[in-house]
């Protein structure tokens, strides 16, 4: 039985579910009328595909680049990025890379609830994806960083990741492997002293703004609407009438704002505080970023606490604690089947593979 619609001033964190402002009104009616339906299901016609061009405004392509405003990188910045992503010799150790929570080759994340760090221990919260990450207003869950290059310097230190006591310690290491002395100094000329924590930090950054996934929704988005089938648009009108669009909206469908988890009905895990944690703030108990959508196909588990296991549950979860809405197994469907629609292309294979690293003395 579908609970009533419950209006709410901020909407969703979602990792799913879908968004409108406004919806369309349905066909008119060409034969006898069938039963009335409800909610979401309501609003969308048997048949109809069509997408309201209005609505799409909130969306975007992706941009063709990721690059540091005013600050492009060099092949040289970038070589030494992508060696340090793969790099396991600055973890405490020596077993784990930035790639190892967040693999290449699988969209950028390791399909884990919560992932295993230095000891065995576990984090506290889901990775998320590298794929796009670049683009997004903040990075973690709690957006503490404010960007890639900030962010790459967080899990070298993380005790619970790659453990290592210190930038200091990281520096000393990679200052011990000759080769990464050469590859720090043609990355970064005229540096009397090129190793430093912050260059470690800005040369990953550059390598992660690389990792962009352009895909189906983009030429959809630039007028080609055979780029999505017709079920893909049907999936996708369910989602826009479902409610959340304020929240799933521009580039990444995602990533562009904080949202509280669980705005109509409390989350099932309150151990997490969210951003309250960085900010002390008692507003931003429960806040998280809100997720891109971009690759959701290929990224489960899914939310911060990895609760849902699949697509479908993540859908579910987001009506029910963002919307107040019980979606029906026919809406749900819908949904997911435009959300795969959302899966890009990874980069070319020579740019996400690991490359031949310095050897060690």
């Amino acid at each position: 039985m579908r609970k009533p619609f419950i209006l709410v001033t901020a909407v969703a964190i979602a990792l799913v579910a879908g968004a409108c402002s406004k919806s369309e009104p349905p066909a008119p009616a060409k034969a006898a009328p069938a039963p009335a339906a409800s909610g979401a299901a309501a609003k969308n016609a048997v048949g109809d595909d069509e997408v309201n061009p209005r609505l799409l405004r909130r969306f975007q392509p992706l941009p063709t680049s990721l690059a540091m405003q005013g600050q492009p990188a060099t092949k040289e910045v970038v070589d030494l990025g992508r060696a340090l992503y793969f790099e396991t010799r600055i973890s405490k150790a020596g077993d784990m890379s930035c790639n190892s929570c967040h693999e290449l080759s699988l969209y950028g994340v390791d399909n884990q609830k919560t992932s295993p760090g230095f000891g065995g221990k576990r984090g506290s919260r889901n990775s998320p994806s590298v794929y796009n990450a670049a683009g997004h207003f903040a990075q973690f869950w709690d957006g503490r960083a404010a960007d890639v290059e900030a962010q790459a310097k967080g899990p070298i230190l993380n005790p619970a990741e790659m453990a290592m006591p210190d930038g200091a310690t990281v520096v000393a290491t990679l200052k011990k492997i000759p080769g990464y002395t050469e590859m720090f100094a043609r990355a970064f000329p005229g540096q009397k002293d090129a190793i430093s924590y912050d260059n470690i930090g800005s040369a990953i950054g550059a390598f992660e703004r690389g990792l962009v996934t352009p895909g189906r929704w983009d030429k959809f988005l630039r007028g080609d609407k055979n780029a999505l089938t017709s079920a893909e648009r049907k999936g996708l009108k369910t989602f826009l009438n479902s409610g959340c669009m304020v929240c799933h909206t521009g580039a990444y469908l995602g990533g562009s704002m904080f949202e509280r988890v669980g705005v109509v009905e409390p989350w099932p895990n309150q151990t997490d505080e969210g951003r309250a944690a960085v900010t002390r703030a008692p507003g931003d108990r429960m806040m998280f970023k809100v997720p891109s959508l971009r690759n959701v196909e290929k990224t489960a588990p899914y939310f911060h606490d990895g609760s849902a296991a699949t697509l479908d549950d993540a859908v579910r979860m987001m009506g029910k604690h963002q919307l107040g809405l019980e979606l029906a197994p026919e809406e749900i469907e819908s949904i997911v089947t435009w959300l795969k629609s959302l899966t890009g292309e990874l980069p070319p294979a020579d740019y996400i593979a690991k490359p031949t690293l310095p050897p060690s003395l």
